[in-house]
Formats: C-alpha cells, sequence, structure tokens
C-alpha cells in the first residue's frame, strides 16, 4: 500500500510539474507574440533636459510616449522607452514574468554652455543604468500588468504603424505650432500682398513654418532634424546667427550699396540719426523695468534702432543662452524674438511711422522745403569711409565687426577700382546671406521656445521703442531748427528717417512729403540721417557691449 500511495503522489506531482511547464510554455507563446505597447504621460520633450538642474516651478510640460516591450523565444526581452532601449532576461515563475535587466550605458545630451567655444555640440555626459527586476503578469483579457502600466499586444505591422504615427507631425502638433504657423503665413502674406520687405519677410515667414513643423523630441534624443539639434542642416546655418557672423557680412554689402553723399553735404544731419538711438536707450531702460537681467535689456534695447543685422549681432553676444552672469545665472536664449521683432518692425515702417510723424509736426513744418544738398567729390567719399571707420572704432571698438565691414563695403564702391568686389558684395553675397539669415532666424521660432511670457514683453517694447526712436528724430529736427535761420530750416519730418531701416524710412519721408507738396523732393536729404542711423545704431550697440559684456 506504501508503495502505491508513492506511485500517486509522485505522478501527481509530475502531472503537477507538466501542467505548470505547459502553462508557462503557453504564457511564453502568447507573449512573445507581436509587441507589447502603452501609450502615457511623463516624457520630457527636451533633449538636453537635466531634472539636476531644474528649479522647484519651472519643470517643463510632458508629453505622451509609446513604451514598447518585446520578448523573444530565448528568454531575451527588450524595453522601448522614448528610444531609449532597455535589453534583459525574463523568466516566467508560477504564472508571474520576471525581468531582470541588464546595464545599460545611456549618453546625456547636456546644453553646451561654455561661452569660449565655438563649438554648438552637445555635452555628454554618460550614466550606467540598471533598471530594477520588474514582474509582469498576463490577465485574463490578454493584457500585461504589473509595473504600474497596462500593456496591449499589436502585431509587428500595427506596431511599426504606431511607431510611424509618434514621428510624423499629427502626434506631436500643439496650439502653440498652429500659432506660429499662422504668424508664418501672415508674414508671407504681407510680403506679397502690400511688398512689405518682401526680401525679409519671405524667408523669415517660411523659416517660421520649418521651424515649427512639430516632431519628435525626447530626453537625450537627437534626430539632427530641428534648428536646436546638433549636427542638423538648420542648426549648422544657425550659427551664423548665434556666433555673429551673418550680420557683419549684411553690413558689408549695405556699405557697398550706400551711396554717403547726402551725409558728406550735410554732416549737421547726423545728429538726427543719433537723436533717433534715444529708442534703443529708453527701451534698455524700460527691458530692466520689466525684470529683464541687465546682459537681455540690452540686446532688446537694440531693436529700437530698426536694424535687423545689429540687434542679431548684439543678442548672438548678451543674450545667447550661454553667458554666465555675476550671480552665477545664464542669460535666456532671446535672439529669435529680439531678430523677429526687429525685422517686424522694420517691414511696418510705412505703417508706424507715418501717424508718429503727424502727429509730432504741423502741416507748416511738413511743408518746409530744404536747400538741395551739395555735391560731393570723389575724395569726400573716399575718405568718408577711412576717417568713419576710424572716428566710430575709437568710440566702441566693441561695434568693429559691424562698422570695419560697412566702411569697408563703401570703400569698395566709391574707391572706383574695386567694381567686382562691390558688385559681389552688393548682390550676390548680401543676397546669399539674406536668405540664410532669414530662414534660419524664421525657424528658430520654435513654438515651445518662441512663444514665452518674454517674447510678448519683447514685441511690446519693440513697437515703443520704434514709436520713441521715430519721435526722438522729429523732436531732434524740431530742436534743431531753433537754432537755424529760416532760410536753413530743416523738414521735421525727415528725422524720423533717423532709424536704420535703409531706405525704406527716407521713402515714407518722400512720399508724406510729396503728398503735402507735390514739389517737395525729400528722399536724398532724408537719405543722410537714415544712413547716419546705420552708424549710429551699430555704435550704439558697440557702447552697451562694452558696459554689458
Amino acid at each position: 500500500m506504501k508503495k502505491i500511495f508513492q506511485l500517486i503522489f509522485l505522478a501527481a506531482a509530475l502531472f503537477s510539474t507538466m501542467l505548470a511547464h505547459g502553462q508557462e510554455k503557453d504564457i511564453s507563446t502568447k507573449i512573445t507574440a507581436g509587441k507589447w505597447i502603452t501609450r502615457h504621460d511623463g516624457y520630457v520633450p527636451v533633449a538636453t533636459y537635466n531634472p539636476k538642474e531644474t528649479k522647484p516651478g519651472e519643470e517643463p510640460k510632458t508629453v505622451e510616449r509609446y513604451k514598447t516591450l518585446g520578448f523573444s523565444s530565448n528568454n531575451t526581452f527588450m524595453l522601448d522607452s522614448a528610444k531609449q532601449r532597455y535589453t534583459g532576461h525574463y523568466q516566467i515563475v508560477d504564472n508571474k514574468i520576471i525581468l531582470d535587466f541588464n546595464p545599460v550605458v545611456i549618453s546625456h545630451l547636456r546644453k553646451n554652455m561654455d561661452p569660449n567655444t565655438s563649438s554648438s555640440d552637445y555635452q555628454t555626459e554618460k550614466e550606467t543604468v540598471k533598471l530594477s527586476q520588474r514582474t509582469l503578469s498576463l490577465s485574463e483579457d490578454g493584457k500585461l500588468k504589473g509595473d504600474g502600466y497596462v500593456y496591449k499586444n499589436y502585431s509587428g505591422a500595427v506596431s511599426g504603424l504606431l511607431n510611424f504615427y509618434e514621428f510624423s507631425g499629427f502626434a506631436n502638433i500643439s496650439w502653440k505650432h498652429m500659432i506660429m504657423m499662422l504668424v508664418g503665413f501672415f508674414f508671407i502674406f504681407l510680403a506679397i500682398r502690400y511688398e512689405f520687405e518682401p526680401l525679409l519677410l519671405i524667408p523669415i515667414g517660411f523659416g517660421i513654418l520649418i521651424g515649427n513643423i512639430p516632431m519628435f523630441q525626447a530626453v537625450d534624443f537627437n534626430l539632427k532634424l530641428g534648428i536646436y539639434e546638433p549636427g542638423s542642416v538648420m542648426n549648422i546655418l544657425y550659427q551664423g546667427v548665434v556666433q555673429g557672423w551673418y550680420p557683419p557680412l549684411i553690413f558689408l554689402g549695405i556699405g557697398a550699396m550706400t551711396d554717403f553723399s547726402s551725409l558728406i553735404s550735410n554732416p549737421k544731419l547726423m545728429l538726427l540719426g543719433a537723436a533717433a538711438q534715444i529708442g534703443i536707450f529708453l527701451t534698455f531702460l524700460g527691458a530692466l523695468w520689466l525684470g529683464f537681467a541687465p546682459p537681455e535689456a540690452g540686446a532688446i534695447g537694440i531693436i529700437g534702432g530698426a536694424d535687423g543685422p545689429t540687434a542679431i549681432f548684439i543678442s548672438s553676444k548678451l543674450a545667447n543662452g550661454m553667458n554666465m552672469m555675476a550671480n552665477g545665472e545664464v542669460v535666456k536664449n532671446l535672439i529669435g524674438p529680439i531678430a523677429i521683432a526687429a525685422y517686424s518692425y522694420m517691414a511696418l515702417v510705412p505703417v508706424i511711422q507715418p501717424p508718429v510723424i503727424k502727429l509730432l509736426t504741423s502741416k507748416k513744418e511738413r511743408r518746409i522745403k530744404m536747400k538741395p544738398p551739395r555735391a560731393v567729390s570723389k575724395i569726400e567719399k573716399i575718405l568718408f569711409p577711412i576717417v568713419g571707420l576710424i572716428l566710430t572704432a575709437y568710440i566702441a571698438p566693441s561695434a568693429l565687426p559691424l562698422l570695419g565691414m560697412l566702411f569697408f563695403g563703401n570703400l569698395l564702391k566709391e574707391s572706383g577700382v574695386t567694381k567686382r568686389l562691390a558688385n559681389t558684395a552688393s548682390n550676390a553675397l548680401i543676397d546669399t546671406i539674406t536668405i540664410l539669415l532669414g530662414i534660419t532666424v524664421g525657424a528658430s521660432t520654435q513654438a515651445d521656445v518662441f512663444l514665452t511670457p518674454s517674447s510678448i514683453k519683447i514685441f511690446g517694447l519693440g513697437a515703443a521703442s520704434f514709436v520713441i526712436a521715430t519721435a526722438g528724430g522729429v523732436a531732434g529736427a524740431k530742436l534743431m531748427n531753433l537754432f537755424m535761420k529760416k532760410e536753413n530750416k530743416i523738414n521735421p519730418m525727415i528725422g524720423a528717417s533717423g532709424v536704420s531701416a535703409v531706405p525704406d524710412s527716407a521713402r515714407v519721408v518722400q512720399h508724406m512729403g510729396l503728398k503735402e507738396d507735390p514739389t517737395n523732393h525729400l528722399l536724398m536729404h532724408a537719405m543722410a540721417p537714415n544712413v547716419a542711423g546705420v552708424i549710429g545704431s551699430a555704435v550704439a550697440a558697440g557702447i552697451l557691449l562694452s558696459f554689458l559684456m
């Protein structure tokens, strides 16, 4: 009888073992078929996000991402979480799936904060990560549960489609992207319908569309597509903005295109260009009052000069998101908002300036006729860029990249012996740089970077600064008239062209002058403070750099 009980017990144990093995085999068959996928929130769409450096209350908004778990028949598995892959071995014990992870070396991408390097590559920080053991179970409804998430099973084809969807713009679009794309459409509309600075607004507007095509973003993951992702084509081109290469080349072209004769013939009109720069310094004070750090406020202030290249140049030095301030904080990256604000208001010169001019001048003042400018000799034209460089650069050496290229381009034009170089600088070169500058500045308006309270403040300050600069130029002309003889009176409207929006501001004055008196041609007179404004804004930028660097 004892042997019979032993045989029964042995048979039961063998049967239970076979049954358990069969269940394990059944579970193994089920989990190795297809992919197990869940979608949940909690992923930060910032490649350089570092929780250790994030201040309380400044945590970035998280988004939903797919998490995929795949099992192989050789008892290995792979967990794909926001494209970070973890591997390991699994075993099935008592209907439980136990996951043991292998150590994984993760390369954390950190923003390069060193202002002394020209490299924009990430600073990588490697870390060996070993996830803790996890236990999953296959529920009766065919789902995997156990690590805080519920995974559903999908075939390989469906899994591939879900992966494709996650990389598409439809999965990543937000209301901010839609707003910025509407802004891009608006810029293009203004350029084509009303011809407001089309050479600038079309590249910038299209760049805004490029920069706001929504794409997959995750911590420590670089697709090399976006403008803020090192290695991408747009990022490489954007270095001309960040490192300040484009503005001096733009100034070279401006110098080769500009005739300084009107300024040389009537040097006192340079004072109007200086008077209009009051917009820069009042905007600087306004930015400080709104809570911007001094370097950031200095970069914002240049918007008042209505000079896009200068605004980009100084913001690349002062508000580049890399420089460290005395209190240990890093300055904000405001290049995109400042550049867009500067170029937007430059394009809106015909809209903004006329009401300000009319408000500050009487009909009688707007009808003042000025003496024709005297003829300027060739030797004066040749000496002007040389003397101008020495005088202005000694005042503000920090502005030498801009002033040097401006006067160099003008010397190429006026010397008469470098026509080929002058033609290249004033045509092919400046056109090429304008395209690159416009498209990259536009693309820098990526919604999550651009749509911030700081950007709104910058646009408000920009509008105010443009009005103040226009008013300052007009007021300066009226002040000069107090000391002028009647026959030497200045038409106060030309003071408005002291902003450096060349030649649009001078054209506005010409148009308003003809409207008041069809025989009153003010273009040549207005060009004097207009080109003086270019020089003045560059000098002002150099002065701010000297104080704030």
